[in-house]
């Protein structure tokens, strides 16, 4: 049965808390082995479906992400990919009727995407991200501005953000099986929380709803993403002008050299009170 038509998206309503979609999580029967005893049971598992996002009715890219915040993730990607600057190139974004894994949108008048664009390899899976991916340099010419140098954040308060973020991880409580970014101001208020198969769908998602809601740029805000920090997870808080990020895993070598070139702080381990400084341990004040 066809969905039912949904409105376009300009500005996104701000919530901290977004009701689960039903297309994020499945439920399949199992066998559970435990010390020796065996028994059938029913288990969550958590969606992956293919988006397709299209300039117009062109197709530009598709990605395999969990549903859910599409036009989030849509913006987001334009955004962080280098296809648009700032939200005045954007018209609208909306899911034409009937469509469940399409997401359209409208440039504003004026605002063009190089051909170039198109012919980019943009098929993309939940693990690896954007294949092809651009060197150090080439993120360094696109001339994005300089990162908050003036921003801090006590080590206390980042301590705080994976029982923060976890908490208000819906669909990962039922299913184990997502990843999240969480945005946080400087005293770790919760402003925004995306959860997503793919780390760098969650984090487009995030960024998105930034673009969307006229926030960017995000220079007094503190990104943090599950699973590790990798080098398009610092590639894309760099566009979104995000100075601090951190995550519960360890980051990649290229990842650190990104954040070290661009002045970024970048935090891994973050667990209970203990995290390591890969980069910009200026703005965490912990050194004496």
């Amino acid at each position: 049965m066809a969905s039912p038509k949904r409105a376009s998206t300009e500005i996104p309503p701000i919530s901290r808390r977004s009701p689960i979609n039903p297309r994020n999580v499945a439920i399949t029967q199992v066998v559970e082995w435990s010390d020796g005893n065996t028994r059938r049971v029913e288990d969550y598992l958590a969606g992956e479906e293919p988006l397709e996002i299209q300039i117009g009715r062109k197709p530009l890219a598709v990605t395999m992400r969990t549903p859910g915040h599409d036009e989030d993730l849509a913006a987001g990607f334009l955004l962080t990919e280098g296809i648009i600057e700032e939200r005045a190139q954007l018209g609208k974004i909306s899911i034409p009727r009937g469509a469940k894994n399409l997401v359209r949108v409208k440039l504003a008048r004026g605002a063009k995407v190089p051909a170039a664009m198109f012919r980019r390899r943009f098929t993309t899976n939940s693990s690896c991200g954007v294949c092809g991916k651009d060197s150090i340099n080439a993120v360094r010419a696109r001339g994005m501005r300089p990162l908050n140098r003036e921003f801090r954040l006590r080590p206390e308060v980042l301590c705080q953000l994976p029982d923060l973020a976890r908490a208000s991880q819906e669909t990962f409580g039922r299913t184990g099986g997502l990843h999240a970014a969480a945005l946080f101001d400087a005293r770790g208020e919760l402003l925004v929380l995306r959860e997503d198969i793919g780390r760098h769908n969650a984090v487009d998602k995030v960024i998105g709803w930034a673009l969307l809601a006229g926030r960017l740029p995000l220079s007094d805000r503190v990104l943090m993403v599950s699973g590790r920090g990798g080098f398009e997870i610092i590639q894309k808080a760099i566009v979104a002008g995000i100075p601090i990020v951190a995550s519960v895993s360890a980051p990649s070598s290229l990842a650190v050299e990104l954040a070290r070139r661009m002045q970024l702080t970048l935090v891994g381990f973050l667990r209970g009170k203990r995290f390591v400084i890969y980069s910009g341990e200026e703005r965490l004040q912990v050194m004496h």
